[in-house]
């Protein structure tokens, strides 16, 4: 393993944000005034036009950051991988939008309902292709090609990966039965768990030759990934109802959570056929949200579901104790990260 180093920054999560946002920006860069129109939507989007609208939490650029961090030091010389990841996340969530039809992201128009859909899949591609050019930074920070290479191959397998699982989605909410919760494990492995695991992998990877190390926290990530997704289906359905009151979103929305499989499953009889009644009826109204939750309630998805999440977030912290990493500032943040995003 590389020598370790005491980080040469106190590793606020908020400078690492902006950190962040300003390799995106150098990769974004200025463009010839006739194509500026698809860079513009990509800010939009990345929420970097100068708005002040949310761009999201950054969280897994923050925790490939962090990773490397722990290991080496000073976060900086990872930020192309950083920006990478980002810009790749993102082009997926583009693609999502459209996929899903859905008109609103983080509180504002999504890009297809403003420009229409072939302009925001060129949009989405176009923020894939920066993802690429982002890591070729790499090389003129002075990191050995066989490393980059192997970034880029960590990168292309990850979105092989993130394919497969949304083939998966989209094929399953076509077919009416057709997810288990197996199968959605799967799922959510490829589509979230890879990228996360990815980007802590890829923080290593930069940091260390030391396969067993980079290996452990690619576990890290993966159980985190894992957990991160389990406890968004918790706040999907119980959340918000505990914090504003407000009716449950992902029940109004009849979205097939992890929750409403595992009752699917595993509910009494006649509450497997009056579930599967009030899924296939449109419509919000709260009394029928009402006894869809108290079906999922009954049926003990919610604690199913609940300790799954625990399970994976504390698998998580194993394993990232058993990398043995030195750096107690940078372990510190990842630690208050699984904590704070998974709240299960």
């Amino acid at each position: 393993m590389s020598q370790m180093a005491r980080p040469t920054l106190d590793l606020d999560l908020a400078q690492l944000v902006a950190d962040t946002e300003t390799e995106i920006r150098r990769v974004i860069g200025e463009r010839d005034p006739s194509t500026n129109g698809v860079y513009d939507m990509v800010r939009y989007h990345l929420g970097l036009d100068g708005s002040g609208a949310s761009s999201g939490k950054r969280m897994r650029p923050l925790l490939g950051l962090l990773a490397y961090a722990s290991i080496a030091g000073d976060h900086r010389p990872a930020l192309p991988g950083a920006a990478a990841v980002e810009l790749g996340h993102n082009f997926s969530l583009v693609h999502d939008d459209i996929e899903d039809g859905d008109a609103e992201r983080r509180h504002r128009p999504t890009l297809w309902s403003i420009h229409g859909i072939p302009q925001a899949i060129n949009a989405g591609d176009m923020l894939f292709s920066l993802s690429r050019v982002a890591l070729h930074r790499l090389s003129d920070l002075g990191f050995s090609d066989a490393r980059v290479l192997r970034i880029m191959r960590l990168y292309d397998v990850t979105c092989v990966a993130l394919c497969e699982g949304q083939y998966i989605d989209i094929w399953t909410s076509e077919h009416d039965d057709a997810m288990s919760v197996e199968l959605y494990f799967d799922m959510i492995g490829r589509k979230t768990a890879a990228l996360i695991a990815a980007s802590i992998e890829a923080g290593a990877l930069l940091a260390t030759d030391d396969d067993d190390v980079i290996r452990r926290y690619r576990a890290f990530g993966w159980s985190l990934g894992i957990a991160f997704q389990l406890n968004d289906d918790l706040l999907g359905i119980w959340g918000a109802e505990q914090r504003t009151g407000k009716e449950a979103t992902d029940v109004a929305r009849r979205k097939k959570t992890l929750p409403v499989i595992y009752a699917l499953e595993h509910a009494a009889s006649a509450d497997r056929v009056r579930l599967r009644e009030l899924y296939a009826a449109d419509g919000t109204d709260r009394s029928v949200v009402a006894e869809i939750v108290t079906i999922l309630e009954r049926s003990g998805a919610r604690e199913f579901t609940r300790a799954e999440a625990q399970r994976h977030r504390d698998e998580a912290l194993s394993q990232l104790d058993a990398a043995g990493v030195a750096d107690a500032v940078a372990r510190s943040r990842l630690r208050e990260i699984v904590v704070g995003v998974i709240s299960a």
